[in-house]
């Protein structure tokens, strides 16, 4: 396929047209959060414990990799007043995620060691943040501040000690920085982008297939951003070490925090120069392109094979979808 702009078909620049501009699309899981993150107050700990003290104050909990919610009419509660909060006694870090309008906003880790005896108490649902996605019974505001929090907390229990001299680290700035105990070193949490692609050649995509996948389940194609390097040649690089293809124009076109642990989804098209297939098969087990008519057959559970592809709140699922349906209408 050329990259010059002569040829190209209108469904091809319709497809290429940002998602993103100005909100995110609907059902794109944890990436509606709406919190003031009132990054100002991060060195205000009078401020902050006034806003914690507040009856208005509200508090996500999460034990391990899971959110613990409050079961209430059958219904599993996200948020927490402060007296609710189960295990006083063993909590672990507490960070300050924001602001709802005025009220506090935290999220607070209980010790792993009381994962059994919540399990045990009828009153808490510990459940993973894939399966809090997929089932949609939380507000997708809460969902992004979810997000938020269990990526917070996950750095927090993971980096205890300093990098630099293998000391304790202690919290600070209300969870947002770690200073070390012995030489002051200052650490900062890390998000992860990660490119995920999908390509593209007229009215055929690429798709692949992990052996770790649902059977039948095809998805776009995906990787880790290098240091150094820019998320389009990631793009390239990742499309061409994966599959064999090589890329051309790359457009973002959306993207998605993914607290797996703490990972940016950058959501792109890429467009192919080269339509040979070479696998890589210590990624992937299969790899192939499908037109159009396909994908809405996996996208609609009826393709002959029993294919089909990831679910709605996934960037992967939003970007095979808006090649079907967005851009064939254009």
């Amino acid at each position: 396929m050329s990259d010059g702009k002569a040829g190209r078909r209108p469904e091809i620049e319709a497809l290429f047209s940002p998602l993103m501009e100005l909100k995110p699309p609907p059902g794109l899981g944890f990436a509606h959060g709406t919190l003031d993150r009132s990054a100002q107050l991060r060195t205000r700990p009078d401020l902050v414990e006034a806003l914690r003290q507040t009856p208005e104050a509200r508090f996500y909990v999460f034990c391990g990799d899971n959110a613990v919610l409050r079961r209430e009419n059958d219904l599993g509660i996200a948020l927490f007043a402060s007296e609710e909060l189960p295990f006083p006694g063993q909590h672990q870090e507490m960070v300050f995620l924001g602001r709802e309008g005025e009220a506090g906003r935290f999220a607070v880790l209980i010790a792993p060691d009381a994962e059994e005896a919540l399990k045990e108490k009828a009153e808490f649902l510990l459940i993973g943040l894939r399966a809090l996605a997929l089932d949609g019974r939380l507000p997708a505001d809460q969902m992004g501040a979810i997000a938020q929090g269990k990526a917070m907390l996950h750095w927090h229990a993971t980096h205890r000690f300093c990098s630099k001299c293998g000391q304790p680290s202690a919290l600070a700035e209300q969870g947002w920085k770690r200073i070390c105990t012995a030489c002051s070193a200052e650490h900062f949490p890390r998000t992860d982008p990660v490119v995920i692609m999908l390509t593209v050649d007229g009215d055929r995509c690429l798709l692949g297939r992990s052996a770790r996948f649902p059977p039948g389940w095809y998805s776009t194609l995906a990787g880790f951003v290098e240091p150094g390097e820019t998320i389009e040649d990631a793009v390239r690089r990742e499309t061409f070490e994966e599959a064999g293809i090589l890329g051309g124009r790359v457009t973002i076109m959306a993207n998605q925090p993914w607290p797996f642990p703490a990972s940016l989804m950058i959501g792109a098209y890429v467009e192919a120069r080269s339509t040979t297939i070479a696998i890589d098969l210590d990624e992937l087990e299969d790899c192939r392109w499908f037109d159009r008519d396909e994908v809405r057959q996996m996208i609609a559970g009826t393709h002959p094979e029993g294919l089909g592809v990831p679910a709605k709140m996934s960037i992967a699922s939003h970007l095979i979808r808006h090649f079907v349906e967005d851009a064939a209408g254009a």
